[in-house]
């Protein structure tokens, strides 16, 4: 009598839904995006930098339940590990939820949390922005406390400072503006 083999069939790759959302800003700031969960985190981070509005020029760092990834530096300190090869997959484990740490000189914070998983449609090569709310602060705005005087200046014609900063943001800011289409533009660049 021959055994018989049963080999399994590979579990498809998943979807993952990513609320991420920027802390301690006013008004709130948040992304929903969609990535496979095979995305390595160099491209999460990139996919980060174009869903939220940020250049992608300043170091990061993603922290999980007991490990940090991103690119080690021995002049900067800390104990981050390569991010180069990890999938999301991989460095969420059992957690749902995570950090992402932007612009280590002012200290912008992502939570971020996988909302539901989802079957991968194979013909999908790109990262989806499924919505968000408001702008990105400007980058080397001086972190949350820089954006929060931002937006009072701005607000106010009378104020010393206003014509200046206007000047700084390109000359114009709305702190409600967001384009989801022009955020999945961009997302078309990067293949996952």
């Amino acid at each position: 009598m021959t055994a018989k083999i049963y080999t399994l069939a590979p579990r498809a790759t998943q979807m993952l839904f990513l609320h991420v959302e920027l802390d301690d800003v006013e008004p709130k700031v948040w992304r929903e995006v969609a990535v496979p969960e095979t995305v390595t985190l160099p491209k999460l981070h990139m996919i980060l930098q174009y869903a939220m509005g940020w250049c992608g020029c300043h170091m990061h760092e993603f922290q999980f339940v007991d490990e940090s990834y991103g690119t080690p530096d021995p002049d900067w300190g800390g104990a981050v590990l390569a991010e180069s090869r990890v999938t999301l997959k991989r460095a969420l484990g059992r957690t749902k939820n995570f950090t992402h740490l932007h612009d280590f000189g002012d200290g912008w914070t992502h939570s971020m949390r996988v909302r539901r998983a989802v079957p991968r449609d194979p013909a999908l090569t790109q990262a989806i922005c499924l919505g968000g709310e408001n702008a990105c602060p400007p980058e080397d705005v001086g972190g949350p406390w820089g954006y929060g005087e931002l937006l009072e200046i701005i607000a106010d014609p009378a104020h010393e400072e206003h014509d200046a900063m206007l000047e700084w943001c390109g000359g114009s800011f709305d702190a409600k503006r967001f384009d989801t289409a022009a955020v999945d533009r961009l997302l078309a660049e990067i293949k996952v």
